[in-house]
């Protein structure tokens, strides 16, 4: 008679709070009623200064940077 062994595995996962750490997104929208590019988002590196914001940024597309505006969530 063989004898069955009855082995309980459990795994464990640790999420650690690494939002301060994160390099921060900001979403754009282009409200400029010639341009086609309605979104876009950017990812700042490590090394991106805290102050900065929608208005250093220019549209990808059309260029303009009076018409951005920060998508707030």
């Amino acid at each position: 008679m063989a004898t069955q062994i009855l082995v309980e595995v459990r795994a464990f996962i640790f999420v650690r709070d690494v939002s301060s750490r994160m390099p921060a997104t900001l979403e754009v929208k282009c409200t400029d009623d010639g341009c086609e590019l309605d979104m876009f988002e950017m990812h700042y590196t490590y090394d991106m200064p805290d102050d900065v914001g929608v208005n250093d940024f220019q549209c990808p597309y059309c260029g303009e940077t009076d018409c951005l505006e920060a998508i707030e969530l």
